[in-house]
């Protein structure tokens, strides 16, 4: 397995079925090992998401986002230019997991950690591929507490055929298995303490996608 160096940026891909990209979000190497590639941004970093995805955080209306997922369903969208804002982002992502583990970071610390369902790690030259599955658990800072979040918007992919019956079943099998690593403080949780006072390195520039940008920066969602 290629391994890429500590401080390089890569890229986040989010890649549709078709073989068409939903989203780029640029980051930067913390740590690259067999058990995990570590990543993480600052606000500022460079990221492309559907259109009518800003949209919906814009303007803060929900249903915006089921058009987004609309469009997907039949193969239609545009990616905007957009920058990541307010928090740190630190990514966990095992090259084999159905989900990767984030942590979000304000002024305060620690916020909350945030396990993303999505597909297994594909490695390209600029950093690796992936498709986020929509649902998500949100965990408190000290992993007492957790709750599932779009739970709603995963039922609409399912009825879209986004997600297909194999890859719900690989959810299905993620959700436990990260349920157990939050229970018996295994993989990064075993170490959740050290990753809690992690902090962006101030000396790294802001993570850049490599393509020249397009159009006018707009504002990216927020963390989580």
């Amino acid at each position: 397995m290629h391994c890429f160096e500590t401080g390089q940026t890569v890229v986040r891909r989010d890649v549709h079925g078709s073989g068409r990209v939903w989203s780029e979000h640029a980051l930067r190497v913390v740590a690259d090992t067999s058990e995990a590639l570590v990543a993480a941004c600052s606000p500022g970093a460079e990221t492309r998401w559907p259109a009518l995805y800003v949209k919906a955080r814009d303007e803060g209306d929900r249903s915006v986002r089921t058009e987004a997922f609309d469009a997907m369903a039949i193969g239609v969208w545009e990616l905007a230019d957009a920058v990541w804002q307010e928090t740190e982002l630190l990514v966990w992502k095992p090259p084999a997991a159905w989900f990767s583990v984030n942590a979000f970071y304000t002024g305060a610390g620690l916020r909350n950690w945030y396990v993303n369902f999505e597909h297994p790690t594909r490695r390209t030259t600029d950093g690796f591929d992936t498709f986020d599955l929509t649902v998500d658990l949100v965990v408190d800072p000290d992993l007492t507490r957790w709750e599932w979040k779009d739970e709603d918007e995963y039922a609409h992919v399912r009825r879209l055929g986004i997600v297909t019956d194999t890859e719900h079943q690989a959810v299905d099998a993620a959700r436990e298995e990260v349920l157990a690593m939050l229970t018996e403080r295994t993989a990064v949780f075993a170490d959740a303490e050290r990753w809690a006072a992690w902090r962006w390195e101030p000396a790294w520039p802001t993570p850049r996608l490599p393509q020249p940008r397009k159009a006018a920066e707009r504002v990216a969602p927020k963390g989580g």
